[in-house]
């Protein structure tokens, strides 16, 4: 389903050359279960992005389902990112003036569909969790609370794969197994997950696990 060859990725800071992302090759199933532990600079946000098409490889490729990512003009790579993709960031980048179920809403809004689909976002906020919450705004919500909105929100498309970055580094420890419950319970339900942390404790959820460092990527036994 994810296929990385020789991926690197080259930033130029003030004649300077940082290899974030160096030579990784990498071979995600569907159905998976897949973590990358690093601390925080090793390039793990940005294998994310190289994954999910929003930041294109210096060298290597990129492929979803067999298809190269880097051949694709911008207008299909924004097609693939919609329907196949969902993507949790590290923080939970609600919009403030729009309620939960709106937030929830939006990757269909901006998709094929323009009008939105109330009675799925209201499916997938009761999934979460939040169902009293869903006339409720950003600010009026917990931070565990916006995560699950963040989660609800990935999911509205019925993508097959979930890029999560740091999806419970700003949470209390109760919070953070809440959540990933409703990772194995998403999992089980046939997405692929491909996690990114800087905590090696989550990794016991993993069915895979690699390791980053200095941008390049091994798998631990």
């Amino acid at each position: 389903m994810i296929n990385l060859k020789e991926v690197t990725k080259v930033y130029q800071n003030e004649g300077i050359s940082v290899r974030a992302v160096d030579g990784v090759n990498l071979n995600v199933e569907a159905g998976e279960m897949v973590f990358i532990v690093g601390r925080s600079g090793s390039g793990k946000t940005t294998l994310l992005s190289l994954i999910g098409g929003l930041t294109r490889p210096t060298a290597g490729g990129v492929l979803i389902d067999d298809v190269e990512l880097e051949c694709l003009n911008d207008k299909k790579l924004s097609a693939i990112r919609n329907k196949k993709i969902g993507f949790i960031f590290q923080f939970a980048s609600l919009i403030p003036t729009l309620s939960v179920i709106d937030n929830v809403r939006l990757p269909m809004i901006f998709g094929e569909e323009r009008r939105g689909n109330y009675e799925g976002a209201r499916e997938l906020i009761e999934k979460v969790g939040l169902s009293e919450k869903i006339m409720s705004y950003p600010s009026q919500l917990s931070g565990g609370e916006q995560r699950r909105v963040a989660i609800a929100r990935s999911l509205m498309n019925k993508p097959e794969i979930i890029l999560a970055d740091e999806p419970t580094g700003d949470l209390d420890e109760e919070t953070e197994r809440e959540i990933m419950h409703l990772f194995r319970e998403i999992n089980k339900e046939g997405t692929t997950l491909l996690i990114v942390t800087h905590s090696s404790e989550l990794a016991v959820e993993a069915g895979s696990l690699y390791m980053m460092s200095k941008g390049k990527l091994t798998q631990e036994g």
